[in-house]
């Protein structure tokens, strides 16, 4: 019986998906820049022997443009660490700004507060008003049911 992983080696030298270590070596090659240059980061490819990034911000983009020397270096050291990406040769790196942005996933966290309520509810209401006093009368049901 296969395993999940000899599975997914077979169907990862499919020629239809020989993408995926390419993927593979530009994300890790992303994840060696600072985490401002990643999040500037929209996508990467390889062409002709050049390596094209793509920035989402023209400020990044001069900046990067002053360290392109680091941006060689860590290509380099990304092939001699990972034997994945041997194939990811590039002689230029070009940065240039895209009209796409990364895409950032929101978190659904939950923004009900969780604490303990410290009042007690034991408030007198003196308001003349019946609206005014009855929506004070709510807000001391609410105190009391949450102590």
């Amino acid at each position: 019986m296969k395993t999940a992983s000899s599975i997914i080696q077979h169907i990862k030298l499919l020629p239809q998906f020989k993408l995926f270590d390419q993927y593979y070596c530009y994300n890790k090659y992303i994840s060696f820049l600072q985490p401002r240059f990643q999040r500037a980061v929209a996508f990467t490819y390889i062409k002709q022997d050049t390596l094209y990034i793509a920035l989402s911000h023209p400020g990044v983009k001069w900046e990067l443009n002053s360290n392109q020397d680091l941006l060689k270096s860590l290509l380099s050291m990304l092939i001699k660490m990972d034997e994945k990406c041997k194939k990811l040769k590039a002689s230029r790196i070009v940065l240039f700004n895209s009209k796409y942005n990364t895409v950032i996933k929101n978190s659904n966290e939950d923004t009900v507060p969780h604490y303990e309520e410290r009042a007690l509810g034991r408030f007198t209401i003196e308001v003349q008003d019946k609206e005014l006093a009855k929506a004070f009368d709510d807000i001391k049901d609410l105190i009391i049911e949450n102590s």
